[in-house]
């Protein structure tokens, strides 16, 4: 009988796991949730994800003022010390459960308020992050006339201040004209005719509804609700043209740029090594923030993307496709910036640190004043704004898809079949949030958004993630998970970056940020203190969800207080590989309604024999038997 067993094996129904049973059992399959239809669908959504409008707007200009050329290097060895590893937590964490943001702290119960901490932050970002590309929406459908509406001065919103450069550049030519109190025309139309800030006396002050610009935030969130109304499915489809179209044109911007006269000017101004600032704390701190920010660590984004995945992918491939590339892509959308500013400061006579800013102020007052330099401008700043249109949609698919992929987790029987609808809800929701940001006084509100929604709370948030999987989880039980689903462990430098020298950064980032603190202010506008102490409440929370969090994991608790914790602090039940026969080891039979004993047996009968990850598992189910036999003697 046995030996006929081994010649015809059969399986009976005790074997078979309730993921490919019929039944109520299967639906606890990710099948149900989800999963990314392509190859590259993953790869192109976590690349769409990190390269977005801070590649463009902010990275250029933190590295002309940190150092220049010498900045790639605090750059690079922050992104070797905190952005890759933890980029790689966070991807290992999602995979590995196929759980979002708020279930995936089944791995320590006691911490779900860092996952409640996570959504709040990301709900913030996602309202005044769509605003922005409100504005860009009302910059593109500007650029389709004949005549870009902020090339010259003599419209109803422009003052007497207002100074073209035309006239700049005639008079360079036959007598100096003194620009020092003068405003360009793309700042008027910025300021005057897209914000209409003049109807506003300050953020207690918001002032009427702009109506362009409120229409221009309702096609935003529709076009985001279309993108991703059937969750991975339909937003993994829509990457393949968003997260490779704005690489096209960053080519041809960086083509027409250098080949500008005077574009030198801008790229030696760009890439001169001043080597004398690595010797300042906060050159190393902007590099760190700088990848902190660009990566998109703590948001959730990467971890929803990863737990899409099978249980194979090779994440640890991926995680050095996409730093890097978002590295690189940064250094190229600084060539394409400041050949553009060597250009414009060429033709105003001006040196390029008079007219190089960051943020909003470079997207939407420099550079469409350069294009307006330019032979076709209205082309070249439609090229420009589609590019930021699809770099800020990346991002904000992922903020979308991380809030109702946490949520739905949450209560899967009640919302996934629903999800579609629920996705309507939120962006409804959140539209109707971001209406005082469409008011003449709503770039008070996205600035002070901008500032605290996520600064310190963020790092709190990535500061105790990384705490809780190495320490309470353990360093080398999540080793094991991640030898378990990629067949081979973490090397050292990935230890000791999660053990010590990322937190250690993040703690760094954390405290510098609490000393150099500055109140927040909008060109000569200060905050009041009201704004500022409603700020620091809006970073405060977040925070304080983690706490809260902890109360409510103990209540559920019986014991004592330590009792109580302890029991919090362990990883639930459930925790581990979402289908039955990827659990091995310590994740055998421990799914509700758990029918497999040796879930190895279902991969022996599915593949006809044992794979290279069933060999992993062998491993890994012998070394958990010889530290337990360790700890007995």
């Amino acid at each position: 009988l046995l030996l006929c067993s081994l010649t015809q094996p059969v399986t009976p129904d005790l074997l078979v796991s309730p993921s490919s049973q019929d039944g109520d059992l299967g639906s606890a399959d990710p099948k149900d949730r989800g999963n990314w239809t392509g190859r590259l669908d993953f790869l192109l959504s976590c690349i769409g994800y990190c390269v977005g409008l801070g590649n463009v707007w902010r990275f250029p200009y933190r590295a002309y003022t940190n150092g220049g050329g010498a900045f790639l290097v605090p750059y690079f060895i922050m992104l070797a010390i905190c952005g890759i590893p933890i980029f790689f937590m966070e991807l290992s964490l999602g995979q590995f459960s196929s759980l979002g943001p708020l279930a995936v702290w089944k791995i320590s119960p006691l911490f779900k308020g860092v996952g409640m901490g996570t959504i709040l932050i990301v709900s913030l970002v996602a309202i005044y992050y769509n605003m922005i590309i409100a504005y860009v929406l009302f910059y593109l459908f500007a650029s389709l006339t004949s005549d870009l509406p902020w090339q010259h001065c003599g419209n109803w919103w422009n003052t007497d201040l207002c100074l073209d450069h035309h006239v700049i550049k005639a008079g360079n030519a036959s007598f100096p004209v003194n620009i020092s109190n003068t405003v360009s025309p793309s700042e008027e139309y910025w300021s005057r005719y897209v914000l209409h800030i003049q109807g506003s006396s300050g953020i207690g002050d918001p002032g009427r509804i702009r109506w362009n610009l409120c229409l221009c935030l309702l096609l935003s969130w529709t076009i985001v609700y279309l993108c991703i109304l059937k969750g991975v499915k339909s937003s993994g489809k829509v990457v393949y043209f968003t997260a490779t179209f704005p690489y096209l044109i960053l080519m041809m911007l960086l083509v027409r740029g250098v080949t500008l006269e005077g574009a030198w000017k801008g790229i030696k101004f760009y890439l001169t090594p001043q080597f004398d600032h690595l010797l300042s704390s906060k050159v190393w701190i902007e590099a760190a923030l700088q990848i902190f920010y660009s990566l998109g660590v703590g948001f959730g984004g990467l971890l929803t993307f990863a737990s899409y995945n099978t249980f194979h992918q090779n994440i640890y491939r991926d995680t050095f496709i996409v730093t890097l590339g978002n590295a690189i892509t940064s250094i190229l959308a600084g060539f394409a910036i400041f050949s553009v500013l060597g250009y414009m400061s060429q033709e105003l006579g001006v040196p390029v640190n008079q007219v190089a800013k960051a943020g909003p102020g470079l997207a939407f007052v420099v550079y469409p004043q350069a294009m307006t330099m330019l032979p076709l401008s209205p082309f070249w700043s439609f090229l420009f704004f589609f590019m930021l249109l699809t770099l800020g949609l990346d991002s904000q698919f992922a903020f979308m898809e991380t809030i109702v992929t946490a949520v739905t987790d949450e209560f899967p029987y009640y919302l996934r079949p629903k999800k579609a609808f629920f996705s309507a809800a939120i962006c409804i929701a959140l539209f109707l949030m971001g209406l005082i940001l469409t008011t003449e006084g709503g770039m008070y509100w996205l600035v002070l958004l901008d500032d605290y929604s996520a600064g310190f709370g963020l790092m709190v948030v990535v500061i105790t993630t990384c705490i809780v999987v190495t320490r309470v989880y353990g360093i080398k039980r999540f080793c094991r998970d991640i030898h378990m689903m990629l067949g081979f462990k973490p090397g050292p430098y990935f230890r000791a970056c999660w053990m010590i020298l990322s937190p250690a950064t993040m703690m760094a980032l954390l405290v510098y940020n609490i000393i150099k603190y500055q109140p927040s202010e909008y060109g000569s506008y200060h905050f009041p203190a009201w704004a500022e102490v409603l700020g620091i409440l809006m970073g405060l929370f977040s925070c304080l969800m983690i706490p809260a969090g902890m109360v409510l994991a103990m209540l559920r608790e019986e014991g004592t207080l330590w009792e109580r914790i302890q029991q919090a602090s362990r990883p639930t039940m459930d925790w581990g590989p979402s289908l039955e026969e990827n659990r091995t080891g310590m994740y055998v039979a421990t799914l509700a309604g758990s029918q497999s004993p040796k879930p190895l047996m279902v991969h022996m009968r599915k593949y006809g024999g044992i794979t290279s990850y069933e060999n992993t598992a062998i491993e890994v189910d012998r070394e958990i038997e010889e530290e337990e036999e360790e700890s007995m003697m």
